[in-house]
């Protein structure tokens, strides 16, 4: 095993407030816990739930390291007694609940997925959070099937390319929403069937008129508030509405005779708080219905731009200003 340093350049965030608060300092190289590895973190994907943890939405839960970042690739250069020690050296991408935005992050050793000569380190930092959420929260707890209509809104965010990549790589068709006609283009780029400027167009109207009335089956909502009861209105009888942010506010008014009457179904997860085991879980899951196809080349995240670990807050400021289409990543080493 490579000698380790002591100390390592993170990400801090000393106060709540806009992107000036993260700063770039040096602070202890983590140690690691039985199950864990430590990786030197090549690159780190920024993600929504940062920019709500630098702004004191977001706090991170207990035991997660309060640096930010929520994914990471890298090598992996030690391993905890429980821990495979055969992934030391090896090349990997990871989900961690914090401490992405640093040249050494701990991840839990079975929420690690292994890289390919067709899948680099850049690309693969930002996939991790994207990948797990979509996987559960439109694949199985929203059971999407073959031949359905799936509803993303934020479409070119990295959740909405994400869902619409695996949407269409598994038979779906896929509506997304976004705010301008630009933004269309590039969501239809990625593969959307149909994209809607909510801007300018009811998405409702457009949904029902592509699905010739039928209504979508699934709706994978990052909005909340007064999006739940449009939402339903575009949602066909026995669909499933699966809730993952409240960007739009998490108080929301429904009719529930007409959600008996359709037999609607409302469901909703968060992740990062979840166990190491539903996260180990889930990777299992991942690595043997979808992994191979990143490695294989036929995915490939939608990639934005990306910053210098001391560029950071340029990176959360993009982020904010909604200019992005795809994933935005941070580069940590070199």
């Amino acid at each position: 095993m490579a000698q380790l340093p002591e100390m390592m350049r993170a990400v801090v965030c000393d106060a709540a407030g806009g992107p000036e608060v993260l700063a770039v300092r040096t602070l202890p190289v983590p140690d690691i816990g039985a199950e864990e590895v430590l990786i030197r973190t090549a690159f780190a994907g920024v993600n929504r739930p940062d920019v709500l943890q630098r702004q004191g939405l977001y706090p991170p839960p207990p035991g997660a390291s309060p640096v930010l970042g929520l994914e990471v690739s890298g090598t992996v250069m030690a391993a905890g007694d429980a821990a495979p020690a055969e992934l030391v050296g090896q090349e990997v991408c990871a989900l961690v609940s914090g401490g992405g935005y640093a040249e050494y992050t701990v991840a839990y050793a079975r929420h690690c997925l292994p890289l390919s000569d067709r899948f680099g380190l850049c690309e693969a930092a930002a996939v991790p959070e994207t990948l797990f959420t979509v996987w559960h929260n439109v694949f199985e707890r929203g059971w999407a099937r073959p031949g359905e209509t799936l509803l993303v809104h934020g479409g070119t965010s990295g959740i909405g390319t994400m869902a619409t990549l695996l949407g269409k790589a598994f038979g779906l068709q896929v509506v997304t929403t976004a705010g301008s006609a630009a933004k269309c283009a590039a969501s239809r780029d990625c593969g959307a069937d149909l994209a809607v400027n909510y801007r300018e167009e009811d998405f409702v109207e457009a949904v029902l008129a592509f699905t010739d009335g039928a209504g979508a089956d699934l709706v994978l909502d990052m909005v909340g508030g007064d999006y739940l009861p449009r939402n339903l209105r575009c949602l066909a009888v026995d669909g499933r509405h699966v809730s993952i942010a409240v960007l739009g506010g998490a108080e929301a008014s429904l009719n529930l005779a007409r959600l008996m009457m359709r037999r609607h179904t409302l469901t909703g997860s968060t992740l990062r708080a979840r166990s190491d085991t539903f996260k180990a879980l889930l990777a299992d899951e991942i690595a043997v219905n979808v992994w191979p196809l990143f490695t294989d080349g036929v995915l490939a995240p939608v990639m934005d731009r990306t910053f210098a670990l001391e560029d950071v807050a340029a990176a959360h400021a993009r982020m904010e200003a909604g200019e992005h289409v795809g994933k935005i990543v941070l580069r940590v080493a070199g």
